[in-house]
């Protein structure tokens, strides 16, 4: 089988774990030239056969070093983010501001940093982590998560109706609960850890979690140009969640 992403340069944010890596190490697997950042450094180290940047989202001069070290890329995946728990009133403006500047300004950094080397080059794709919780479900105790979620998927198709005529793509990816170090975490900060863990499985029809590397796989189909027909759109992967 031909390697679907041979000659292209990708370059990924939070690439040290979880559906980042996958992704990272899918594209590499289809013969992507990968350039992995993530915050943190020791992570990065885990990685093989890829460049790596130690980069924080949040600096813009960060991402416009790393954007100029890199040149110009054919697939922007942006993978960093944060998840919150509780209602509007368990969280604090602090908590919202940051991620808030994490889950979506952190797109407009990446993209005002590699957009003009992409569309010089010819075009590209953008890759965008949402989550089906947002404009798509209520989910409870995602109050911060899910409006910062709805905003990718409105930042998404924005960028995409403003240069689907230089041919670039932009595309969102929208997750149930998918198993990774995160929401092993998450699920460790509860009183009754084994509970929890039911509980994100009780709420997906399939019975199970996603893992990373299915969502990976949706991410080489549109950075692929067998996606090339594809823009402004967000791609449902959730276990069936919002049936």
């Amino acid at each position: 089988m031909a390697e679907r992403l041979k000659g292209k340069r990708c370059f990924i944010t939070a690439a040290g774990q979880g559906i980042g890596r996958a992704t990272a190490e899918a594209f590499l697997a289809e013969g992507a030239e990968v350039i992995a950042s993530d915050i943190n450094a020791d992570l990065l180290g885990t990685l093989s056969g890829m460049q790596t940047v130690t980069l924080d989202v949040t600096d813009m001069g960060a991402v416009q070093a790393a954007a100029k070290q890199a040149g110009a890329v054919d697939v922007l995946f942006n993978c960093a983010g944060f998840v919150h728990h509780g209602s509007v009133l368990d969280a604090s403006e602090d908590e919202w501001d940051f991620a808030m500047n994490l889950n979506v300004k952190s797109l407009f950094r990446t993209a005002r940093a590699f957009l003009p080397a992409m569309i010089d080059n010819g075009g590209g794709a953008i890759i965008n982590m949402a989550s089906v919780s947002g404009s798509i479900k209520g989910i409870v105790n995602r109050n911060i998560y899910g409006t910062t979620k709805a905003a990718v998927i409105g930042f998404t198709k924005s960028v995409a109706a403003d240069f689907v005529g230089q041919n670039v793509r932009c595309n969102a990816i929208a997750p149930g609960t998918v198993e990774t170090p995160s929401l092993g975490d998450r699920i460790n900060a509860f009183d009754d850890p084994v509970q929890a863990r039911k509980d994100f499985i009780a709420r997906q029809p399939m019975g199970r979690l996603g893992n990373a590397q299915e969502i990976g796989a949706l991410a080489v189909y549109l950075a692929s140009d067998d996606a090339a027909y594809c823009t402004g759109q967000t791609f449902i992967i959730d276990g069936g969640i919002t049936i």
